[in-house]
């Protein structure tokens, strides 16, 4: 790299981030590239997130690279495990000395007389420095990491106890032998519960409204099978294919079948609970399978937890916090000693980035997707955004390999610049996502808008992505070049 120009610059070291450099650098080894992260650590979500339990919920046969297979037995992995393989995939590729640690990027600016981006950013020690760029490659995730969300809670400030909310959570929290009470009925809730059950005096994992909940044995039993029959690198290449096809393959089961798959996932929670339990209360969504994403439960820990008696669930509002726990609308009190606040998370699109182009300022809102990586009237520029049915990193990888596609194509026919071009006046826009779940529909003002037909429709499928993106034509008409 000379000076502070740079052919890609990524901004995120995460799951995203990382893996889009070793694709660049496999396919594109003629191109410089940086990559600016913000925080002074690798690994994204998988580092930030520090809470009991902390675990992938999706399997890791999807969420690890199509690149480098994941290769432990256990098909839903902690968090130290995903970590661990994302420090040795930026190691082994050498990803990881194009990372510019603590570097906040601030805001970019596209000169189309230059044909380039300058991106400024700030280092930790308050330096602002600017790098220009020919492509840039927003890898920052969809939260804000400097916050989740939480409700404002009446009485919170009268609490004796702890409150903290999973996103912070620190070492120096006590919970063995504590009465804890957890908000929230996500993917997070369902993880912290069993696993502070394990040494505390009992765990509540308080919901307003259930969400559903499936249980996923830890190590899967066909790539065992596959593995001890075929050998480790094609018993990857099936079992991913096999949990792509099953995932593509449920998702639509439930949304063409909604009342069957409704019926068939709570039998599978009632087999669990047994008879007795009141799973109609606690266990049975207002939604339809996958309007949010379901939540999964290695070999029924939740379940486990709470047939044993050290977990319990209530469904019901807060009417306010008390001096020693939560006092709820049915008028029954919650003793406590520590709350969990597995509330959500705040979205945050481009990782909060100040867009211009040309010195127009670029608002979120207003944006209109490009085959899921790019936006239309925004050159040289790409943001992954996985799939909210499937693993992220399905999509990562497809979005860094079109991008990949689409820089060789630049660079054989000496363009500098490709910017997608919605002539069509008429073209309908609709929500960017189809999703009930809470963090979408809070922002969903904020977020960019789809089309109702390609390629300005946002797929939540990989199969339909992987033709358009892996395989689909780079200039098709709508990509212009200069």
């Amino acid at each position: 790299m000379a000076g502070n120009f740079v052919d890609v610059l990524i901004v995120g070291a995460g799951l995203s981030g990382i893996g889009a450099a070793a694709h660049l650098q496999r396919h594109c080894p003629e191109r410089s590239i940086a990559i600016l992260e913000a925080r002074d650590a690798l690994g994204g979500t998988w580092d930030l997130f520090r809470y009991p339990g902390v675990r992938s919920d999706s399997d890791m046969h999807t969420l690890g690279y199509s690149f480098r297979p994941w290769t432990d037995a256990r098909a839903i992995a902690d968090g130290r495990s995903i970590l661990d393989y994302l420090r040795a995939t930026a190691r082994e590729s050498g990803v990881d000395r194009l990372i510019r640690y603590r570097h906040r990027v601030h805001s970019a600016s596209w000169s189309s007389a230059d044909a380039e981006w300058t991106v400024e950013a700030e280092r930790d020690c308050g330096e602002r420095i600017a790098l220009r760029c020919g492509f840039l490659l927003v890898c920052a995730g969809y939260y804000d990491y400097a916050e989740g969300y939480t409700p404002a809670f009446p009485g919170l400030e009268r609490f004796g106890g702890r409150v903290v909310h999973p996103q912070h959570w620190t070492d120096d929290i006590e919970h063995a032998g504590k009465r804890i009470v957890v908000i929230g009925s996500g993917a997070t809730a369902v993880t912290l519960v069993p696993e502070l059950a394990r040494t505390a005096a009992h765990v509540t994992m308080l919901q307003r409204s259930p969400s559903y909940v499936l249980s996923l044995p830890t190590v899967d039993p066909v790539a065992r099978w596959l593995r001890r029959h075929v050998g480790q690198g094609t018993s990857h290449a099936l079992t991913r294919w096999k949990n792509v096809l099953l995932s593509v393959g449920i998702f639509k089961l439930c949304r063409r079948r909604p009342a069957f798959a409704k019926a068939t996932l709570l039998k599978l929670v009632r087999r669990q609970l047994g008879p007795d339990y009141d799973v109609d209360k606690h266990f049975t969504p207002n939604y339809n399978p996958w309007e949010q994403r379901l939540c999964f439960v290695p070999d029924g820990d939740l379940f486990k937890a709470i047939r044993n008696g050290r977990a319990s669930v209530v469904t019901d509002t807060i009417e306010s916090f008390t001096e020693t726990g939560l006092r709820l609308a049915s008028g029954a009190e919650l003793p406590a000693d520590l709350v969990v606040t597995a509330t959500g998370l705040k979205l945050k699109l481009v990782g909060g980035i100040d867009l211009r182009v040309d010195g127009r300022k670029l608002v979120p809102a207003e944006l209109v997707n490009y085959k899921g990586v790019l936006f239309a009237g925004v050159p040289n520029f790409a943001t992954v955004f996985g799939y909210a049915n499937a693993s992220w990193t399905l999509k990562a990888d497809l979005a860094a390999t079109y991008v990949c596609r689409l820089l060789n194509h630049m660079r054989q026919t000496g363009a500098r610049q490709c910017v997608p071009r919605a002539d069509d006046e008429a073209l309908t826009l609709q929500p960017w996502v189809d999703f009930s779940s809470g963090y979408f529909q809070r922002a969903m003002n904020q977020l960019p808008k789809q089309g109702t037909r390609k390629p300005w429709k946002l797929n939540q499928n990989y199969l339909a992505d992987l033709v358009t993106l892996r395989f689909g034509a780079v200039d098709d008409g709508v990509m212009r070049f200069s």
